[in-house]
C-alpha cells in the first residue's frame, strides 16, 4: 500500500548560487557528510546537491509534513547503492514520523528517483508499506 508520495523540482543555478554565497555553512546545515563527499566527487557538484535537495523536499512531502513540522534536513539522506541506485535513509524525527504512519505488521520502503536536465533537478519519493514476512 502507498503511504505517501512527494515530488520536488529544484533549480540547479539557484543551488549553485547558494553554494557560492554560503559554502560550507549551507552544506553542513542541509547535507550529511556522506552526501557532501558524493557531491564533491562529481563533475556536476551543484547538480548533485540540487538533486539531493529535491529528494529531501520530496521525502518531507511524502511523510506528510513538509519541512515546517520539525524534520531536520539531515534527518533525510540520499546515498547510492553500488549499482548507483539512490536510496533514502531517514533518522530522527523523520524516522519517528515514518514509523508512526506505518501500519502494524508492515515495513516501510522508501523509493526515490532523481533526474536532472540543466537547469532543473527533480526527485520523486514514494513510501510503500509492505506486509512483514514471517
Amino acid at each position: 500500500m502507498i503511504l505517501g508520495i512527494g515530488t520536488d523540482l529544484a533549480n540547479i543555478d539557484r543551488i549553485s548560487g547558494t553554494l557560492e554565497r554560503f559554502g560550507t555553512r549551507f552544506k553542513d546545515r542541509v547535507f550529511t557528510e556522506t552526501e557532501q563527499r558524493k557531491a564533491e566527487r562529481r563533475r556536476d557538484v551543484a547538480g548533485t546537491y540540487a538533486k539531493r535537495w529535491a529528494a529531501k523536499e520530496a521525502c518531507s512531502k511524502a511523510l506528510g509534513t513538509g519541512l515546517a513540522m520539525g524534520i531536520s534536513w539531515k534527518d533525510m539522506a540520499v546515498r547510492n547503492l553500488h549499482t548507483g541506485q539512490p536510496v533514502m535513509e531517514v533518522t530522527g524525527w523523520a524516522k519517528e514520523r515514518l514509523d508512526a504512519m506505518t501500519p502494524p505488521g508492515h515495513e516501510a520502503i522508501i523509493h526515490v528517483t532523481l533526474t536532472d536536465d540543466h537547469p532543473w533537478a527533480q526527485a520523486f519519493v514514494v513510501i510503500e508499506a509492505r506486509p512483514r514476512r514471517g
